[in-house]
């Protein structure tokens, strides 16, 4: 079995707001064999940056667009053609939209590895240590207390044990976020968790003086606070903070994390299968359960995230909670045909070939960005 292309869709609602919300768009990737099996990805990243670096022409054996190392490969040969795509982009890679943009093609080629073999992926990766993760609701705050409450509460009424807020407006005005988290606490009661996503939006010191005020509403965790390269500031926020503290969503490859590990001290690591592949993903989750910390995934994407996210936290031991994207967009939540079962606060692990999900044709052509 042979590669012979490699394609990438970039979806864009209409409509883009302002705010740091990275379900307004996607980027896809298709990659299709001679022997009619096709695998699907996804980057979450910038979509068109990311389309190029796919598409870019070869320049020299170190400064290589990624779909003219992959035609004629074979696609099950996944550790390889990782490493065939890192040596090749040495001189312009070795992170950020490189390393995403092979992300999307990793997660692809292991689409059709299941496919080809029969197999769901979580099968692939050692097997199912569980049917099933306990998913928490992920939102964006609202720009008001009473719509962000409304949705706490509606977090809770459709069966989540765990809500998750975060980015503007919080994290400006320290009166504001205590009557934020205060009113979150009070709508969703005790016994859910609540986890709230900072944004980049402070320093260490103030990350820490939030972290004692906000004590008595027993956080699940608090979630990047600082600017991801603070490694320093990290580690004394997690020296002196009572709650956990999680992050690596900006990450991209395993020395990263190990350095939010490492020198962070972060509790929580949070992997995007749409930035890492399942390739470094399985690599960085060993390394964490090395160092003695949980893993959970970030996704803010579409349902081909949530399939892998569901795949790869299966088949680890240290895996913690899954995080489940609620925003209304239409990419985010109608993209594919068979979406991951969500029922009773939990996600359900497919057991078809492959991912086990499939995007919509329909979809993909009314948000397609046309060149």
């Amino acid at each position: 079995m042979k590669i012979t292309a490699v394609d990438g869709f970039y979806l864009r609602l209409p409509e883009i707001e302002a705010r740091t919300d990275s379900s307004q768009d996607a980027l896809l990737i298709r990659i299709t064999t001679d022997a009619g099996i096709v695998g699907w990805g996804e980057v979450d990243g910038c979509p068109s940056v990311v389309k190029a670096i796919i598409d870019a022409p070869y320049s020299h054996t170190m400064v290589t667009g990624l779909k003219s190392l992959l035609i004629g490969e074979n696609p099950l040969e996944t550790a390889r053609l990782w490493a065939k795509m890192h040596r090749a982009t040495l001189f312009y890679g070795r992170g950020g939209a490189v390393l995403q943009a092979m992300a999307g093609i990793d997660m692809a080629l292991w689409d059709i590895k299941g496919k080809a073999l029969g197999q769901p992926i979580v099968t692939l990766l050692g097997g199912a240590m569980r049917d099933r993760m306990r998913v928490y609701s992920s939102n964006m705050f609202q720009f008001s207390i009473a719509d962000t409450v409304a949705r706490a509460r509606h977090a809770v009424d459709t069966g989540h044990t765990g809500v998750k807020f975060g980015w503007e407006p919080f994290g400006r005005d320290e009166a504001q976020d205590i009557a934020y988290v205060e009113a979150i606490r009070s709508a969703i009661g005790d016994e859910v968790d609540f986890m709230l996503d900072v944004g980049l939006a402070w320093d260490a010191k103030t990350t820490i003086r939030r972290g004692q005020l906000f004590e008595p509403y027993r956080l699940f965790w608090i979630e990047e606070p600082l600017h991801p390269d603070d490694y320093g500031g990290y580690s004394r926020v997690s020296a002196a903070c009572s709650q956990h503290i999680a992050a690596g969503e900006q990450e991209c490859s395993v020395v990263g994390f190990q350095r939010l590990i490492d020198e962070g001290g972060i509790d929580v690591v949070q992997i995007d299968l749409t930035r890492t592949g399942f390739t470094q993903a399985m690599e960085i989750a060993a390394y964490a359960k090395a160092r003695g910390r949980k893993v959970c995934n970030h996704n803010f994407t579409t349902d081909l995230n949530t399939a892998a996210s569901l795949h790869f936290l299966c088949a680890i031991e240290n895996a913690l909670v899954m995080e489940y994207c609620v925003e209304p967009g239409e990419i985010s939540r109608s993209l594919a045909r068979n979406p991951v079962r969500i029922a009773d606060g939990y996600a359900h692990l497919p057991s078809e070939p492959g991912l086990g999900v499939e995007p919509r044709m329909d979809v993909i052509e009314k948000f397609l960005v046309r060149d």
